[in-house]
């Protein structure tokens, strides 16, 4: 498993990985993009700790955010700008 950062063993850079960490945290990739991510992830030492790194704060997030709601009006608005958001790519 390498440790350089710059390692890319499949042909994937490091740099595309790791800003795609959240996509793959989240389930939001691709089929292939994720089987492109996690090829590299088994690979370079250095992304997966990044990697556990976005699980850990995804983990913290959500702990601390467990008991909160947001405030109404900021759904709301979050709503709002999620449907103009489909509409122009639609």
């Amino acid at each position: 498993m390498s440790t350089h950062p710059e390692h890319s063993p499949e042909g994937t850079p490091c740099a595309d990985v790791v800003l795609r960490l959240f996509e793959f945290v989240d389930d939001e990739t691709e089929p292939l993009d994720r089987h492109r991510i996690q090829a590299h992830l088994d690979e370079c030492s250095a992304c997966l700790a990044e990697y556990e790194m976005d699980l850990l704060l995804k983990a913290l997030v959500r702990r601390a955010c467990a008991r909160q709601s947001a405030p109404a009006e900021l759904r709301a608005q979050i709503l709002t700008r999620i449907t103009i958001v489909h509409r122009t790519d639609g």
